[in-house]
């Protein structure tokens, strides 16, 4: 973890940063000249420490949004159920569905190094 990793999680702590900028700095500097920033999610809170300059010296075009679920998610769910999707690599966690607080915790505050959890009825 870089020095604004460890800043990032000391603000997230203290409620002076209520989001996860590292991706985002990530991305503008891997991205290239002229190109385009796809930003889709939920990134509600404030960020600190972006790389604005080079975003700007770069000439890069930034588009963001929230995914647009209910648009797309029949869709993909008839793709899973196909088999032409498998989306189990996301998943590092499977709990019951009883367990639900208990996931959303462990993948709000990425315990255990969660990115998704798979509930089960």
């Amino acid at each position: 973890m870089g020095v604004e990793g460890v800043f990032d999680r000391v603000k997230q702590a203290v409620r002076l940063e209520t989001d996860r900028p590292n991706i985002l700095r990530q991305m503008i500097v891997a991205c290239r000249k002229g190109g385009t920033l796809s930003i889709m999610g939920v990134y509600a809170g404030f960020v600190d420490k972006m790389p604005m300059g080079a975003a700007f010296n770069k000439g890069l075009t930034m588009r963001m949004g929230q995914m647009h679920g209910q648009k797309y998610i029949p869709k993909l769910i008839e793709h899973v159920m196909k088999g032409d999707i498998d989306p189990s690599f996301v998943f590092t966690h499977e709990l019951p569905l009883e367990e639900t607080k208990r996931g959303y915790e462990m993948f709000k505050h990425k315990h255990d190094q969660c990115i998704k959890v798979l509930l089960k009825p």
